[in-house]
């Protein structure tokens, strides 16, 4: 029986980690699914126990934050803002800026993937008129958004994920991780600087934009709701349904069929969370991933700097060969064997998220950039590597130093 769930689990993460594996390219989603299936059919799990599996906290705040980021987008949030802001700059550097913090910015509350869903195009529109290189604000926005998402825990999916399993206040956890995601933010500004600022013309040929009509009525609702949800992170509610009351209230002042808005929601990352959920439930019959920590756990002390390295170091590594999401689930039961499950839980999702930034093809928020700019430019892996292995190791190196002492006092 552990044979067959080691191959089931090895079959799933291939499909996952190479994202379009050449001999079987059905996809991640789809991947995904298939591991569950087969999970089931070989016996290693039983239909109810899939079930049990699934953390639905996770589900309930992804699907929320996505339906509230629509009624954002349909209100012209994200344009209006973006465009605000960089028809302010006058320098192609200040745009560069610009475009990162305010992607570090929005990622921290509304996801990182969905932030670049929508600010990629716009991005792409300034380059355009103002006759700038696409390549360094296409990178600068995957980047930051990866970094910004960080501070929070609804910043991306495994930062949600560590909410639900760790039962970590919202503000509380903000404390500690917002520190350091701020200092990675200002570090990967400082580096675009290095990288860019010879390859930037001094000015514009354009203006970077002009301001664009929105729905004042429907902009103002939706942007009071969505404060209004953060507060209610602060205050300590349900993560999930207090997402789920600022959408309820946006459907009823809409006053239609919100079918448009559903249709629009990622129901595929839904689906390959929930079915992650169960490979990985499979995979624990087995026993490996205690055995494996319970081998691991020594040398990986939070407490000492070597210990501290180390973990930094393997969940860098492993997030760039399965994905961060299953090394957050593969990790996350077993914090507690390393010292401090506090400071475990902070520098867990720290780490996982910005070893996103190593490779174009370390995070989803990073594909969504080059797959929506790519009409207009194609954004090359050695082009991206270029910038996001010293970027990573550089906002690792301080963020992990930042939790460590943060925590420590």
């Amino acid at each position: 029986m552990n044979t067959a769930i080691y191959v089931v689990f090895a079959l799933t993460y291939m499909l996952i980690a190479s994202r379009r594996l050449s001999l079987l390219p059905i996809g991640r989603p789809a991947g995904a699914l298939l591991g569950a299936v087969l999970m089931v059919l070989i016996g290693a799990l039983s239909p109810k126990e899939t079930y049990d599996a699934i953390d639905y906290d996770t589900i309930v705040l992804l699907f929320g934050t996505m339906v509230l980021t629509v009624y954002l987008e349909r209100a012209g949030f994200f344009e209006w803002l973006a465009r605000m802001i960089l028809s302010a700059c006058k320098t192609p550097m200040t745009l560069l800026w610009a475009v990162a913090a305010l992607s570090g910015t929005l990622s921290a509350f509304l996801v990182n993937d969905t932030v670049c869903v929508f600010l990629t195009p716009v991005v792409v529109a300034a380059c355009r008129r103002g006759n700038l290189p696409p390549g360094p604000y296409l990178i600068g926005l995957a980047t930051s958004a990866n970094i910004g998402s960080a501070a929070t825990l609804v910043g991306n999916p495994q930062n949600m994920i560590i909410g639900s399993l760790s039962g970590f206040p919202f503000g509380q956890f903000v404390l500690f991780a917002a520190p350091a995601a701020g200092i990675g933010l200002v570090l990967n500004m400082l580096l675009l600087y290095l990288f860019y600022y010879r390859r930037l013309p001094p000015q514009m040929e354009h203006p970077a934009s002009s301001q664009a009509p929105v729905d004042r009525r429907n902009l103002l609702l939706a942007f009071a709701v969505t404060i209004g949800v953060i507060l209610g992170f602060f205050a300590g509610f349900h993560l999930g349904y207090t997402t789920l009351t600022g959408v309820v209230i946006l459907i009823l002042a809409d006053r239609t069929d919100p079918r448009d808005i559903f249709a629009r929601v990622d129901w595929s990352l839904l689906l390959f969370f929930c079915c992650l959920f169960v490979v990985v439930s499979g995979l624990a019959k087995t026993g490996i991933v205690e055995r494996s920590w319970k081998e691991s756990a020594p040398y990986l002390t939070l407490h000492h700097t070597q210990g501290l390295f180390l973990f930094s170091a393997l969940m860098t590594i492993g997030s760039n060969l399965v994905s961060n999401v299953p090394m957050v689930l593969l990790t996350g039961p077993h914090l507690s064997e390393l010292g401090s499950a506090q400071l475990g839980w902070v520098l867990l999702a720290f780490t996982t998220t910005v070893a996103g930034n190593f490779t174009l093809i370390g995070s989803v928020a990073n594909i969504i950039v080059a797959e929506r700019a790519r009409d207009h430019y194609a954004l090359g892996f050695v082009e991206y590597l270029r910038f996001g292995l010293p970027s990573t190791i550089i906002v690792l190196a301080a963020g992990v130093t930042t939790i460590f002492f943060v925590m420590a006092g």
